[in-house]
């Protein structure tokens, strides 16, 4: 079996968010377990697996995720590098539909450039409280505060840019707080700064319950900011960069009920697995 890792939301080698793409023979998925030693092992915030379905009319591949500790419920940058790994090794262009345990079918689309599109379900949040020490874990206090049932995210409002690229977080207490509130993780966010920096949007992540105390760049996450930021900008589509020390940037479009989030991605790894 081939095993790639990918860097994506990002056109260069060592930025945006690696993930680890497993491509598995047809037949049935392997023992949960074994998949999630592998991702331990690989020790990305994702580690991919897709298993072509070769009778299926509904979807071409399976896919599932897998963190350091537990499998994901959905993954936007492990998807968008499953996607580049199969046009890499497949020569599978244009649209590739994969079929979710939670999500349904989600369709990428890899365009002749290079560049891939994910189409994903919106998660918009609802306002809520403060949860108790949000500050504390974060380091700031937000302006505001929404929960994303869908994905089980809180995110985090900020009134600017260098308060979100100066944050600090106390991992532990964030982890306390995720597990109490049973959250995925935390989103924070701000508008960019000043005018025409090539982003609207700034935003980071982070989910140390879950093992991934800061994600480079969430695919994922984007599915709520984006419905965030297009109300409060009044534009359907946008560029987000999750401002990491990889970074990534994720180019948003609001449609109905769909997010699409496109962006690039680098092979950086190609290798055998051997167990």
């Amino acid at each position: 079996m081939h095993l790639y890792v990918v860097d994506a939301f990002t056109d260069r080698p060592f930025s945006g968010n690696p993930a680890a793409v497993c491509l598995l023979p047809a037949g049935q998925w392997p023992d949960a377990a074994w998949m999630q030693r592998i991702a331990t092992e690989m020790n990305h915030s994702e580690t991919a697996f897709a298993l072509p379905l070769t009778a299926s009319t509904e979807a071409d591949w399976a896919i599932r995720w897998f963190t350091p500790r537990v499998e994901a419920d959905l993954c936007g940058h492990a998807t968008l590098a499953t996607a580049h790994a199969l046009r890499t090794a497949k020569g599978l262009v244009g649209a590739v539909r994969f079929l979710s345990r939670n999500h349904g079918v989600l369709v990428t689309h890899a365009d002749a450039q290079g560049a891939i599109t994910l189409d994903f379900p919106a998660a918009p949040g609802t306002a809520v409280p403060m949860p108790d020490q949000l500050d504390k874990a974060l380091g700031a206090v937000p302006e505001a505060a929404f929960r994303s049932d869908g994905l089980g995210d809180l995110l985090a409002v900020f009134p600017d840019e260098a308060t979100v690229r100066a944050l600090t977080p106390d991992l532990d207490t964030l982890a306390e707080l995720t597990s109490r509130e049973e959250l995925r993780g935390v989103i924070v966010t701000a508008p960019a700064a000043g005018t025409g920096p090539g982003h609207d949007f700034v935003s980071r992540f982070f989910a140390p319950a879950r093992g991934i105390p800061e994600d480079p760049v969430t695919g994922s996450a984007h599915t709520t900011l984006a419905p965030y930021w297009s109300a409060r900008l009044g534009r359907e589509e946008l560029t987000g960069l999750q401002t990491s020390a990889r970074s990534g940037l994720v180019r948003t479009a609001l449609r109905g009920d769909r997010v699409h989030l496109t962006g690039d991605a680098v092979t950086v790894l190609d290798g055998a697995l051997h167990v």
